[in-house]
């Protein structure tokens, strides 16, 4: 089990990773809506949103894209899917709303890159 140290360690840069992704996100014209939207049934990193288009994004921080995209397990990808379904049944726009599941790696040393239907959700 990691120590105190180690755990504060790897949450500062979570919150960095996240605020990168976002950064990224918002220069490509997209609102970030919510970050780390928690629920019983999962987390989701980041929500943005540039009209209709809704993001359910998973950061990774990894050192490289391939690890980045190999990190996201299939249970992780039911999460997710689950925490968005609870997001977008309180959304009053719900059915005018197009989602799209994807992921930024941010890498050393280079800008994040944003990965467009990093994996299909159900919606």
């Amino acid at each position: 089990m990691p120590d105190a140290k180690a755990r504060h360690k790897a949450n500062l840069r979570g919150h960095r990773s996240e605020w990168l992704a976002s950064l990224a996100l918002m220069l490509k014209g997209y609102r970030i809506v919510a970050r780390r939207y928690r629920t019983r049934l999962g987390e989701i990193d980041l929500i943005a949103r540039r009209g209709n288009l809704v993001l359910m994004v998973e950061v990774k921080a990894r050192p490289t894209l391939v690890s980045a995209m190999e990190a996201i397990a299939y249970q992780s990808e039911r999460r997710i899917e689950a925490a968005a379904d609870l997001w977008l049944a309180r959304q009053p726009d719900f059915g005018k709303l197009c989602v799209r599941f994807d992921m930024v790696a941010v890498l050393p040393r280079r800008w994040p890159v944003h990965v467009e239907n990093a994996f299909q959700g159900r919606n």
